[in-house]
């Protein structure tokens, strides 16, 4: 065989096993590609739940302040009516407060505490004992705590 054929031969050979190696080489480099594309579609699917459950919890905690916020009008209120009960001396507009602030837990809820707000209400109509609307106001502040704690 003459130089050239020898020739000939190594460089077909060189140019085939390129070929190969190119086209398994190609095969690994789709797989990998497809192997980071799932791994990022997991991460980014992760991250996007973390989210949700952050902005969830951000959700729930402005719900409970803002029911605290509501609580402590209507317990504020109550309390006004609650010295005017026993000084006689009161602001004009207690009892507008008062039916303002009952209608902001009326709003907000639960039913539990709307009972108990409900009941101070009542009491302090009625023109109840100190010992009654003491005990009214404790059931109020009892559900309301109960109420504004982190579930």
């Amino acid at each position: 065989m003459s130089d050239w054929g020898i020739a000939l031969i190594a460089a077909g050979s060189a140019v085939a096993g390129s070929v190969v190696t190119g086209w398994y080489a190609r095969g690994a480099g789709i797989r990998q590609a497809e192997a980071a594309r799932h791994a990022g579609d997991r991460q980014a699917d992760a991250l996007l739940e973390s989210v949700r459950m952050t902005l969830r919890a951000e959700s729930g905690h402005r719900e409970l302040a803002h029911r605290r916020q509501v609580y402590a009008e209507f317990l504020g209120a109550a309390e006004a009516r609650i010295l005017t009960e026993r000084n006689g001396r009161g602001q004009a507009d207690d009892e507008a407060l008062l039916q303002r602030t009952l209608g902001g837990v009326l709003l907000e809820g639960p039913p539990e505490s709307v009972a108990a707000a409900q009941q101070l209400v009542d009491c302090l109509r009625r023109h109840e004992r100190p010992d009654e609307l003491k005990r009214a106001k404790l059931a109020f502040v009892a559900v309301a705590q109960e109420c504004c704690r982190p579930r």
